[in-house]
Formats: structure tokens, sequence, C-alpha cells
């Protein structure tokens, strides 16, 4: 039998190898028998006693090895600010990767757990080019304090932040983007005080992180969304510890199986000794952890204020901010970013189909630089397009269509427009709406693209929006695409949906035109753009056409037609980013003009 093997690794001392033992000997028993297991305890002091009762866990297909760090954090104390980092066995996991090179992926888990799942099925999950595979922090999710903490001070979604307890390690990514070097660096630069490690490895690992089966580490604290007896990972985390409180949750699951190994009795005379006054100590960190989140949060030179201050340019950090207030007074459609002053345009002053013979080579003109440039973009890694998802709902298309997109990025059209062109849409164009100001106000090189890259500036003039509507229902009829920003505004790297406003789907509605929605997430790449931010990894998705309705009001379709695409990004939002659609706006977000139309009433 070719035998797969798996390294695992644990992290303690002498003090709380006790704990391992019990993880351990779970582990085992739950493990299945068809691969070979290569557990590492990763330390720098443990008795020989305890080596030895730890070794009388292994067998034929578990084999266990002590690795004394102490050498190889030699290596590395010269790089680190302070003694008390490497002194910690948390700070262990994160050498694995550079430690191990012949392992290209490794499975670490804290002592304080019990594994009741196969941890085979674990490792073998396939993570791509995921950091690391890890879970949801449900302390991070269910409380207060603690999400708006992370939020505020580490830069990391209350919703995306990973309990590093159990982590599938993608060793190879570990060692391509620098994580120990980068982690590092930031200690140097900050020091978190409330989850330590847990906060440099999310705020490194942000964006590239493989969300497991939350059962996967199913924490004694808060809700869960299923019955324990379907957890594969029990985490005692915090102060819920079973061999300190004899009412502990799921305790029952620790001593099920402590007492099938040595160190049973020693962990009953630990809980029988654990004072009074030790669980009121417990009951105070407790408080002052929460406390010490709070006070991080309020700090005006906390790391995300810190990095904002220091790093990033500070019209950016502007930017940021007024996207912030704007979404709080519900403000979704108005643009965060003060473009140059325009001008209405005049009905004379364009043609928005039939362009003369010079248009057409200005437009020819246009597209060849625009392609140049972001080919260069693309290039220089300014613009990351990772993957155009859904590409055959273009040619599931027997007409010209209105496309949708959220708008986030001067050149987020850009992006839809390769998409097209993977398409490989023959006798079709595609056509973009601007803002009027971008067409008649817009210089130099950038102006010269927005008014002869196939666009149809909108106008403040009624007689040059007749020219427009008309155009739209010309080209829609020629089989053509139009490209669309129901939302309005522009708001530079925001990843919600904005509620949309009705105008594209009553072109579509009037002329019988499909709307095909796209939106496309992003994450952080390891690119630090020359903004102090992080350049974005674009994913286009392409989602299935919404057709009109026949036989309803026209108003009614494009109302309808408007709400589905809004419930398709959602779900796109919702299972991309695994964050729950929320605005922290006080308005009635039914109540904002166009959010839910009279057709679904």
């Amino acid at each position: 039998m070719n035998e797969q093997i798996i390294p695992i690794f644990y992290a303690c001392d002498d003090a709380f190898v006790k704990f391992t033992i019990v993880s351990m000997h779970s582990l085992i028993k739950n493990a299945s028998k068809e691969h070979h297991y290569v557990i590492h305890i990763l330390h720098t002091e443990i008795s020989d006693e305890m080596k030895a009762m730890v070794n009388r866990l292994a067998g034929r297909n578990f084999e266990i090895q002590f690795i004394d760090v102490a050498n190889y954090l030699q290596t590395v104390s010269e790089k680190l600010p302070l003694r008390d980092y490497y002194s910690k066995t948390t700070y262990y996991r994160l050498f694995i990767a550079e430690m191990f090179p012949q392992y290209s992926k490794a499975l670490y888990l804290d002592s304080d757990t019990v594994i009741l799942g196969d941890v085979s099925e674990l490792y073998l999950t396939d993570i791509g080019d995921a950091y690391l595979g890890a879970c949801h922090e449900q302390v991070m999710v269910q409380t207060r304090e603690f999400g708006t903490y992370v939020e505020k001070v580490v830069g990391v979604s209350r919703y995306n932040f990973f309990n590093a307890g159990l982590m599938l390690i993608n060793c190879e990514r570990f060692r391509l983007h620098f994580v120990l070097d980068k982690f590092i660096d930031y200690l140097h630069y900050y020091n978190f005080v409330v989850t330590q490690d847990e906060d440099y490895l999310n705020l490194i690992c942000k964006d590239h992180v493989y969300w497991l089966d939350q059962r996967w580490n199913t924490e004694t604290y808060g809700n869960i969304s299923y019955p324990v007896q379907q957890a594969k990972m029990i985490h005692y985390i915090m102060t819920n510890k079973p061999w300190h409180y004899e009412g502990c949750r799921f305790g029952d699951v620790f001593w099920e199986y402590a007492k099938e190994t040595e160190v049973y009795e020693a962990l009953l005379e630990i809980r029988r000794s654990y004072t009074d006054e030790q669980k009121e100590k417990d009951a105070m960190s407790s408080e002052k952890l929460t406390q010490t989140a709070v006070n991080e949060t309020k700090r005006d030179d906390n790391f995300l204020n810190r990095i904002n201050r220091d790093k990033r340019d500070q019209d950016r950090v502007e930017i940021l901010r007024r996207i912030e207030q704007f979404e709080k007074e519900g403000r979704f459609d108005e643009d965060v970013e003060k473009d140059p002053p325009g001008r209405m345009l005049m009905p004379d002053e364009i043609e928005y189909v039939r362009k003369t013979r010079a248009e057409k080579i200005k437009t020819k003109m246009a597209f060849k630089m625009a392609h140049k440039f972001i080919d260069e973009l693309m290039e220089d890694k300014k613009l990351i397009i990772k993957e155009i998802k859904g590409v055959e709902n273009f040619k599931g298309l027997d007409r010209g269509a209105i496309i949708t997109c959220n708008h986030f990025n001067a050149f987020d059209s850009f992006a839809i427009q390769l998409a097209y062109e993977a398409a490989e849409q023959p006798n079709r164009s595609f056509w973009r709406v601007i803002r009027e100001g971008n067409y008649t106000s817009f210089p130099g090189f950038y102006g010269f693209l927005m008014r002869h890259c196939n666009t149809l500036p909108l106008s403040s003039n009624a007689i040059t929006m007749k020219k427009f509507f008309r155009a739209i229902d010309e080209l829609l009829e020629n089989g053509d695409y139009v490209l669309f920003y129901p939302e309005q505004s522009m708001w530079w790297n925001y990843r919600k949906p904005k509620p949309l406003k009705r105008g594209a789907f009553q072109c579509a509605a009037r002329s019988g035109a499909p709307v095909l929605p796209c939106f496309i997430t992003m994450k952080d790449s390891d690119i630090m753009g020359e903004d102090g931010f992080y350049v974005q990894e674009y994913t286009i998705h392409v989602l299935p056409p919404i057709f009109p309705e026949p036989g309803l009001p026209l108003r009614k379709q494009a109302e309808l037609m408007m709400y589905k695409n809004y419930e398709m990004w959602k779900e796109i939002y919702e299972t991309e980013y695994h964050i729950p659609l929320s605005y922290t706006t006080t308005e009635d977000m039914t109540q904002l003009k166009g959010f839910v139309p009279e057709a679904t009433e």
C-alpha cells in the first residue's frame, strides 16, 4: 500500500504536554489507518519522562518526533525585537514552513483540543493557492468588542478572522510569500496585545484563507449552528479548560479521551487543586482581555491608524473615511471622490452611434491605446485579474443585452471588456455608459479614452438624453452589449453591492432585452501599490441573464429585474467573502429609493 505521509505539528512545553497527549490520543484513535502520520512536537524543554509517555502513543501508522526549536530560534533571535516572542510556544507555528522545507503542506493543531474527525480528510483538502486553511474565530464574530477590535485595529473583517488553533498550512505559499519575514517586520512595527500571533497571522494572510468547515474548529464559546455531536474538533479556548472546571462546556468529551491516557490521574489532580483564587483570576483575565480590546480600538496610534498615517496615501485614507461616513448616512448614490467640474453635454456635440469616418478612426486608435495601457498595467501587476467565471453566460444570449457591474475603480469597465472579449462574441460590440463630466471635461490621455472607446455619456440636457436612449435601443436591437453601473456612484475598492438605480433596467425592459449581471470580487494581493495599499486581485463573475417578464407593465419589469440583479450580487458577495451582507447605515434600507421593487410586494 502506498501510504500518504501526513505531517502534523503541535507546540508545547513540559507543563502543557499533558494536554497534548489527550489531543494526540483522540487524533490517533479517529484517524484513518490508510496513511502514515508524522507528528512533530515543537518545544524547547520537555522532560524525558514526558517524552517517553508521548512516545508510547506511537504505532505503525503514527511516528512521533520531538523537535527542539532552540537552535532554530537562535538563528532568528537577532531579527526578533523581544525575546518574549520566541519563548512562547504559540509562536512556533510560524516557523514550520521554514524549518521543514521538505513539506509542501502541514497541519498545525493547538494542544487544548480533542480531535473527533479523521484528520487525513482534513489534510487532503485542496486549498488551492490559499496561504492556509482555517475556521472562523467565533469570539470575533459573536462578541462586539472583539469584532470591532479586529476591524478597527488589525484591519480584518470580524467575519474573516480565523482561529489559528487549527491551520492547514500551505508551506509552499508561506515560503513563496515570505510569511515569516512579514511577521518579523510587523513585530518591529507594532505590538499586538489581544490575540498576539493570531493577529499577525490574520493580518498577513488576509484574503488568502481557505475557509474550512467550521466543525473542524468547534470552539467552547458562544453559539454553534450544529449539534456538538457533529463536531470534528473541539477547541477549549481562552479559560474554558476542562482540567480546570468541572462544568466546562463539552468537558465530558475531553474526559472521555483523557481517561484512556496515562495522564488521566494527573489531570484530575490538576482540576481538584485548581483554587478559587485561580478561578477568580481567570474571570478577571477575561474581563481584562475585553477591556484591552476596547482600549486598543480607542487608541489614536493603534496599528491601523498608524499604518494609515505612516504608510498610506492620505488622499486614499480620506476617501475610505468618506466611504465609511457615506455608508452610515445612507448616501450610496453619491461619489466619494471629487471629479473635475464638468459641463453640460449639448445634443449637437455628440452622435452616439452613427459616427463619422473620422470618429471611427479615433475609436480604433483609442481601443488600441487602451489595450496597450491595460496590458502594461497587468504586466506591472497594477491590475490583476485572477479569474473570469461564468463567461458561458455571454454565449447563451441571442440578442443584445444590458450588462451591469459594481463600480469601485476607474478601470473596472476594462475588466468587464476583457470578460466580453474572452466570450468571443463575433459581430457584437461592447459599449459603456459614462458620466457626463468624464466625457466633456476629462483632460489628456484618459479624456481621449473617455470620448472614443465606445462610450455613451449621460447628460443633464433633456434633448441629449433622448438621443442617448435612442442609441441604447438601437445598440440592443443590433445585438450589442451596453455596460451600465446601476449603483450610480463609484466607491474605491468598496466590496459590498450598493442599492441599485432603476435606469439601466428601464432601458432593458423598454427594449425587451435581458440584463447580464456581472459582479467583481476582490482580495488583497501581496503587491503593495504606490499608495500604500495592496493591489487588488479581481475575480469577474458573469452571472446568468435576467429576462424581462412579458405582460407586466414596463416599470414593474424593470423593478423585478433590478431586484433579481441585486439578489444575485448579494449571493455572490456572501459566498465569496463569507460575510453576511449588512450596512452600517441607520437608514431603513427597504425605504431607500429603488431598493425593493413594487413587483415583489
